[in-house]
């Protein structure tokens, strides 16, 4: 099934803009951008929402849940009810930072992998969404609260890197969306991506 509802997990809030946290909302930003599409805020499904008429007679949608990070499930599976979405019709765009800053891993189905976040997907929508995972690890210093690492802003060199792979990010979030989960984890997670 191709992918009809894209949702970047992150927070609301200026306090939380440009937090490792949110990089599913920068790289989802960008991808509105690109496609010259428009957010709207629905007090509806609690989530700033985004029509992509993407061929004729076929929508796509783009979500950023105002739920919080932790309770991101709750809005996603709302919009995944009323348009009848099942888990295998959408995406989920987030950080993780079991992988390397710069890198994109593309998966189907795993745990929550102690990310909030998909947890609650998992809970409130269920497994077999596609998970586009943006990394920003390692985490340094080691000694650092995992909290504090997540919602801290990135460095001025990790921001460099961000902004020298976020078009890339982009094209490979494309990619997922137009040739599928098998292709994009063919071509994205087994090419050296540094």
């Amino acid at each position: 099934m191709s992918i009809s509802l894209v949702a970047g997990l992150g927070n609301p809030g200026r306090d939380y803009e440009k937090t490792r946290h949110n990089l599913g909302w920068i790289v989802l930003d960008a991808l509105a951008a690109k496609h010259g599409l428009a957010w709207r805020a629905s007090s509806r499904f609690e989530a700033e929402i985004a029509r992509w008429d993407f061929a004729p007679g076929r929508t796509r949608w783009l979500a950023k849940p105002l739920t919080f990070m932790n309770d991101s499930g709750r809005a996603v599976a709302a919009l995944a009810r009323f348009h009848q979405f099942a888990p295998d019709a959408v995406a989920a765009v987030y950080d993780d930072l079991t992988i390397d800053l710069g890198l994109v891993k593309v998966t189907v189905t795993g745990s929550a992998g102690g990310h909030n976040g998909v947890a609650s997907l998992l809970e409130h929508l269920g497994d077999g969404f596609a998970r586009y995972r943006l990394g920003i690890g390692p985490k340094e210093p080691a000694q650092m609260e995992l909290t504090d690492f997540v919602l801290g802003k990135f460095s001025p060199e990790q921001q460099i890197i961000l902004n020298q792979k976020l078009a890339t990010h982009v094209d490979g979030l494309d990619l997922l969306l137009t040739r599928g989960t098998g292709v994009a984890m063919n071509q994205l997670n087994r090419r050296d991506q540094k």
